[in-house]
């Protein structure tokens, strides 16, 4: 008699029973890695493009923004403990390629800032990159420059650098642009580059630069300068206008 009741009323009991604590409640739960949903990858081109126009709207308002991530890097990218060690790491790639001059001196921990920036396209977030900004410190006054790095902007995930101001005693006679401009590019991965004529040669302090262009988004392209500062004698690779 017992088990014919239960075959009869149990299974409608613990349906019952079941219901009454599932639903209608909301459930928590931590998910793994792997169902994490599809997460799209900037290419070398795109990332270039978009930083590029974060930086040269920094003191305007626009579509593109350069902001300080105060909120810390995240698991996938370069901590500000590490940084340094990276940008060294980096550099010695650099002038194995013959990008950097040999002269160009690794970078102190101590003499150094290091500021974390996100760089975003307003109207697509999903379009975003962080980099870190290392500077020589202003800390020290009178500080001797030559063969120093004073700034770079460094990708956070990668650490490749993509713009880099550094003093050096090789002459602007020495180089060769173009040479150092196409192994940047292969360095970084990128698709290019073409030479580039500016129809503004105004917006240089100085008569010694080339211009190359680079795939960007869509049609837009951009637009890498290296050039030399003499009297100071320094090297400089922007990819800001």
């Amino acid at each position: 008699v017992v088990v014919l009741a239960g075959s009869l009323w149990g299974p409608e009991c613990v349906a019952e029973y079941w219901n009454r604590n599932r639903l209608n409640k909301v459930m928590t739960g931590q998910m793994e890695n792997d169902t994490e949903g599809y997460r799209y990858t900037l290419g070398s081109n795109e990332k270039l493009y978009i930083l590029s126009k974060c930086i040269s709207n920094q003191d305007a308002q626009g579509s593109y923004a350069l902001v300080i991530n105060r909120q810390g890097p995240s698991d996938r990218e370069i901590t500000e403990e590490d940084i340094c060690d990276v940008c060294n790491e980096q550099l010695r790639k650099m002038k194995g390629q013959k990008i950097l001059p040999d002269a160009v001196r690794e970078v102190e921990a101590g003499a150094y800032t290091a500021v974390l920036y996100s760089a975003i396209d307003v109207l697509e977030p999903g379009n975003h990159l962080s980099v870190w900004k290392i500077s020589l410190s202003t800390d020290t006054k009178n500080a001797d420059k030559s063969g120093r790095m004073l700034d770079a902007f460094i990708d956070a995930e990668t650490g490749k650098i993509y713009e880099f101001y550094v003093r050096t005693s090789t002459t602007w006679e020495e180089m060769d642009p173009a040479a150092m401009t196409a192994a940047w590019a292969d360095y970084l991965g990128l698709t290019g580059p073409e030479r580039y004529e500016s129809d503004n040669p105004l917006l240089e302090n100085t008569p010694y630069y080339e211009k190359f262009r680079f795939e960007g988004i869509g049609e837009d392209n951009t637009v890498v300068t290296i050039g030399f500062y003499e009297g100071i004698n320094e090297l400089f690779l922007k990819i800001s206008k």
